[in-house]
């Protein structure tokens, strides 16, 4: 694992978790959880994307934390969570429902949010038993279904099979991404975030990525690039919000409104300007209300009706 740290002080510095624990997941990999807040308050569980880790919710996690309980996980070879030779879209469902199980009470339904990868983890899980026990609401942040590589305009080229090779060459690179430089910085931010990002945030996103080990990137780039989970949308029938930025490069907003158009339950579909990949950094308040949003409308308001 990278001995890179995470951003030590301010909004994008990785709160202490009141409670860590391992979830083992259906081939024996093992998760890092953290749990946050309150033990009997509503129940929100984060699944961050590739290249990432729980500190990539940082700024949902500290404002949340105050009256929900976090459930924030690193995906297998992400952050704390050893790597696998697994790398499949049936993994990170197993994952996702290793971790509702080890955290959630029987009965217990939560609002579940991804992010990029964590997104298409959700997805991936749809018709699985535990995810379906236990999701009250979901947000997708930033992801897409199939076809990344094609529809990613990190490539400044027409649509086409040029663009592709390239796009699929740059995202399936196996060279190290080293140090956090001024250059490094500059191109991760070209690439994931909007052309309005502060230093901090671009700082916050970089500290994360060179973090993930380049074997985990790699393999989990091959996972993205075959990506087809078209069929998982339809089955994702939990009422499900999705938000994007219009800058984003990775998965563009034809991707989230084609989500929208498959899912059974869309709840609501939010555009934000001038925001790039990186949502849940680049736009903390419109994110973390989202989340609150849901559990009001889908946890809180359903409780009270059954009392």
């Amino acid at each position: 694992m990278s001995r890179l740290l995470p951003v030590a002080s301010g909004p994008y510095a990785p709160p202490a978790p009141v409670r860590e624990l391992t979830a083992v997941s259906a081939d024996g990999a093992r998760l890092h959880v953290e749990i946050h807040g309150p033990e009997f308050a509503p129940a929100v569980v984060l699944a961050h994307g590739w290249t990432c880790s729980t500190a990539f919710w940082a700024a949902q996690i500290r404002e949340l934390a105050t009256d929900h309980r976090v459930i924030a996980y690193d995906q297998r070879g992400h952050g704390r969570s050893p790597a696998s030779p697994a790398c499949s879209t049936d993994a990170l469902a197993d994952d996702l429902e290793a971790v509702l199980e080890a955290t959630l009470s029987p009965g217990e339904r939560a609002v579940i949010a991804g992010h990029s990868m964590g997104g298409m983890t959700v997805m991936a899980a749809s018709a699985r038993p535990a995810f379906r026990a236990h999701a009250a609401a979901v947000l997708l942040c930033s992801t897409g279904s199939s076809q990344l590589v094609a529809a990613s305009t990190v490539v400044p080229l027409r649509p086409g099979p040029v663009r592709t090779w390239l796009t699929r060459r740059i995202l399936g690179s196996r060279a190290p991404l080293g140090p956090v430089t001024p250059l490094a910085r500059r191109i991760l931010k070209y690439g994931t975030m909007g052309p309005a990002s502060a230093p901090d945030m671009v700082e916050a996103c970089a500290r994360i990525v060179h973090a993930c080990p380049r074997t985990v990137r790699y393999g989990w780039s091959r996972v993205l690039d075959l990506l087809d989970l078209d069929h998982a949308v339809r089955d994702l029938t939990v009422p499900t919000a999705v938000l994007v930025g219009t800058a984003d490069r990775l998965t563009p907003p034809a991707q989230a409104r084609a989500l929208c158009e498959a899912l059974p339950d869309c709840t609501g579909f939010t555009e934000l300007p001038g925001i790039g990949h990186m949502t849940p950094i680049e736009a903390p308040e419109q994110v973390t209300g989202k989340i609150r949003e849901l559990v009001t409308t889908h946890i809180e308001a359903v409780t009270e009706e059954s009392a």
